[in-house]
């Protein structure tokens, strides 16, 4: 395989993520539909395609896409000018996008019938993640597109799980973000608490970290200034994961839940 990466969605996370890719020395195409987004990729010395059509050569590997919602991998993979029915046959499609578990199937479904492998990779971790490579990477899909995907992911993440098949992906990245949410909302009123009382934040921060009050919030990626650098909060709250993000996908949480009864 040429291991030509086309990534599509360089934004907060997909830059990141992309610019590791390319520093591997694997070639990498980007595409974004924000102007602002392939502004930041050239100045990242990334390869920015001018549209989705010009990310597509016979010998392509990979399709990675990094997307907001289900609706825009719906469209890039399904739509009028769908991907799928472009790409080699050879060709991997990674979608990292977090989104609803009927979508993602329905996308994989659709590869399948046309011959093609696809996993749904959803990530964990934040910028920062993205940035160090550390990220949690959940993979949905075939064992044997696991296996062809997982040298690339690892240029990506630190620990990369099978979950199962595709949407299983989604649906532990779901459950995780769900434990996220409530966890982060938790450390924020902790911390907070601990302010408004007058008591060294640092002080409680330290002793959280080693008590029964710990999260991954808590530990790396408090809410509140001062206390970790490299975090969201050490940066005027900027860049990171978007409070819209977290509700998309508590929203993906409660849908679920319902449709399972859970």
């Amino acid at each position: 395989m040429s291991e030509k990466i086309a990534f599509i969605g360089v934004g907060n996370m997909g830059l990141p993520m992309a610019k590791n890719l390319m520093e591997a020395g694997k070639k990498v195409k980007v595409f974004d539909v924000s102007n602002s987004m392939i502004a930041k990729a050239k100045i990242e010395n990334l390869h920015v395609a001018e549209n989705i059509d010009s990310l597509i050569e016979k010998d392509l590997s990979f399709v990675i896409t990094m997307l907001p919602e289900g609706k825009n991998s719906e469209e890039v993979y399904l739509g009028k000018n769908g991907l799928i029915k472009k790409v080699p046959k050879k060709c991997l499609l990674i979608d990292c996008s977090t989104i609803d578990i009927d979508t993602s199937v329905r996308i994989g479904k659709k590869a399948n019938e046309q011959k093609i492998k696809m996993i749904d990779a959803p990530v964990s971790g934040g910028v920062m993640g993205a940035k160090k490579a550390t990220l949690n990477i959940m993979v949905g899909g075939s064992k044997q597109a696991f296996e062809i995907a997982l040298p690339i992911l690892k240029l990506m993440g630190k620990n990369i799980f099978h979950a199962g098949e595709m949407g299983c992906g989604n649906g532990a990245k779901i459950c995780n973000n769900m434990s996220l949410g409530i966890t982060m909302i938790a450390a924020s009123e902790s911390l907070m608490l601990a302010k408004r009382l007058n008591i060294d934040v640092k002080k409680v921060h330290e002793i959280m970290k080693s008590a029964s009050g710990n999260s991954w919030p808590i530990s790396v990626y408090p809410p509140l200034p001062g206390l970790i650098e490299g975090t969201p909060s050490n940066n005027n709250y900027r860049p990171g994961f978007s409070t819209e993000m977290m509700t998309k996908d508590l929203k993906l949480a409660s849908q679920i839940s319902k449709a399972v009864k859970a």
